[in-house]
């Protein structure tokens, strides 16, 4: 009786890792099946869907723990979705050369250290220090420890562009969602003259989202992200690189409008958000007609974002924006 008992509780255990295993390898492979409708759970579970594999992790370690021979194949399933989703990320070798390289980063509009921040953007020793949440407090610290070695710069509302190079073409671009006052300006394009050819750069950042009781409140931030992806599609830039906080992950539908223009990193994960335990990679380096071969985050500033480097390849063709 014990033993039938022991192994009907064996077979509950297996049945439960099972059903596990499968749960999640569905919700890897069928994010994006996972209704929107309702709190966008969809977009909420894209923003953390690499942490997924913790939950394989722990499934393994279980089916371990229980000598699950069942278990531990079927944990082959989420592993396998998992590698084919993020491994590209994790196992990339080394891309070796790159033509430009860019520093992006949420500086904090409650930055108690605006020097030190810029100070260790300038240590990136990037071509292009693009930020957001500029205060014009803190505008003069950052143009004096930047001004020697970008001396070509532009800023519009909260985001600014320090570059080495020079930069022409510039204007605001307006992304404010339907009700936003004109105040609002978190939007610019400049072309920058690359040694290697002209590259139209977007800085941006989009509005916040919010996980409270009623879901993942994202419709600013969605509507704003169309009418970016709408001026992206409309530019004639050959070469174009957008940076920027667009609170959202590539993984999010909500960005989709945007996102489904450009090209994603080809390597790291370089999770951005929040300083202090980083979750997501919220802060962001896309390209088309370049590649964006990696990035990776520096060490923590006075803002609750980390800094996000980006090395770029210029694809082959003509120059020009």
């Amino acid at each position: 009786m014990v033993a039938r008992g022991e192994a009907r509780s064996e077979r509950r255990w297996e049945f439960g890792l099972v059903g596990c295993a499968v749960g999640v390898t569905g919700l890897l492979v069928l994010h994006s099946a996972v209704p929107n409708g309702v709190g966008r759970l969809g977009s909420a579970l894209e923003t953390f869907l690499p942490w997924l594999g913790l939950t394989v992790l722990l499934l393994g370690c279980l089916a371990l723990l229980r000598r699950s021979v069942v278990g531990l194949l079927a944990c082959l399933a989420p592993t396998l979705a998992w590698l084919v989703l993020f491994g590209g990320l994790w196992f990339a070798p080394s891309p070796g050369s790159y033509d430009l390289s860019v520093v992006q980063h949420n500086v904090g509009d409650d930055n108690a250290d605006p020097v030190g921040t810029a100070r260790a953007l300038l240590a990136t020793r990037a071509d292009l220090v693009a930020v957001e949440e500029l205060t014009p407090t803190a505008r003069p610290e950052y143009e004096a420890v930047l001004a020697a070695s970008h001396p070509h710069r532009v800023v519009r509302g909260t985001v600014g562009l320090w570059s080495a190079y020079p930069l022409s073409d510039v204007r605001a671009v307006d992304i404010r969602p339907l009700g936003f006052p004109e105040s609002w300006q978190r939007g610019l394009r400049a072309t920058v003259a690359a040694p290697e050819g002209e590259v139209a750069v977007y800085v941006v950042h989009l509005p916040s989202v919010r996980l409270g009781a009623r879901g993942f409140a994202s419709a600013a931030r969605d509507e704003s992200a169309a009418l970016l992806g709408a001026l992206i599609a409309a530019d004639p830039a050959r070469r174009l690189l957008v940076v920027g906080d667009l609170n959202g992950t590539v993984q999010d539908r909500g960005l989709d409008p945007l996102t489904s223009r450009l090209a994603a990193p080809d390597a790291g994960f370089a999770f951005s958000w929040p300083a202090s335990l980083p979750m997501a990679r919220i802060d962001q380096v896309l390209g088309r007609g370049i590649v964006v071969t990696e990035v990776w985050t520096p060490a923590a500033t006075g803002s609750d974002h980390l800094p996000v480097v980006g090395r770029v390849r210029l694809a082959s063709g003509a120059d020009g924006a």
